[in-house]
């Protein structure tokens, strides 16, 4: 049984160090306060041109919640094509309607618009009110898998749930355990949930490097950035898993 890494990348950098750190594959986002939105078309081209593992841009126009309008949706699908134009190997999204339940029909569209690029169907998934109503929904729309804690904060606490639904999934799409997974909990989450693949922002924040601040602005200017020994640590004890 081969175990998959998903690391979140928020920048160039972090791209380049979740290759290097042995991660198999990269969501790529902007804004990490607002929990991702779709990255820069800038960004996705020196991402493709400078790593050659499997790259994901997430295709989210705003933060907030995931019901889009009519507008939002034709962003959308021109991200989706921008993606694939510049190589990507696939691209993570989340639709819903206003009860929760899964927004098949545009999912389903933006699934035929990406291939054949793979789509992933991000935490949207969490705020359905019958996860395995919305599996089944998601079986239908072609993504190829999906990311979930569970309908919980954390995998770890919907790690009972994230079980259920790899077993109802059935090999039909896959189930990747995401939020809150570090070193510590990944070898637990794995044998509990007898999933393959799974998600971590590995996240660590970078003080500025700049020599002068002017202190009359009163702020912090760190960024977000992938912890590299965690991400290798994580490697490790998947591969201790499998073994």
């Amino acid at each position: 049984m081969k175990h998959l890494l998903e690391v979140i990348a928020f920048d160039i950098e972090s791209c380049l160090l979740a290759e290097a750190s042995g991660a198999h594959r990269i969501e790529l986002c902007d804004n990490p306060s607002e929990g991702g939105t779709t990255p820069s078309f800038g960004l996705i081209q020196q991402a493709r041109k400078n790593t050659s593992i499997e790259l994901y841009p997430i295709i989210r126009p705003r933060g907030g919640d995931f019901l889009y309008s009519p507008q939002a949706f034709e962003i959308m699908k021109a991200d989706v094509l921008a993606c694939k134009q510049l190589g990507c190997d696939g691209v993570v999204l989340g639709l819903l309607h206003a009860d929760g339940s899964i927004d098949e029909s545009s999912t389903s569209e933006l699934v035929a618009l990406a291939y054949p690029m793979g789509v992933t169907f991000h935490r949207a998934f969490d705020r359905t009110p019958d996860p395995f109503e919305a599996l089944e929904a998601l079986v239908q729309t072609g993504c190829e898998r999906i990311l979930t804690s569970g309908l919980q904060p954390t995998a770890l606490e919907g790690l009972q749930l994230i079980s259920k639904l790899v077993e109802k999934a059935a090999d039909r799409i896959i189930v990747m355990p995401g939020s809150g997974i570090r070193s510590d909990n990944i070898a637990q989450i794995a044998a509990v949930s007898k999933a393959t693949e799974f998600h971590s922002s590995a996240r660590m924040q970078l003080q500025s490097a700049m020599q002068y601040s002017n202190p009359n602005m009163k702020e912090k200017l760190q960024h977000t950035s992938i912890d590299a020994a965690e991400v290798q640590k994580m490697i490790q004890v998947l591969q201790q898993a499998k073994q």
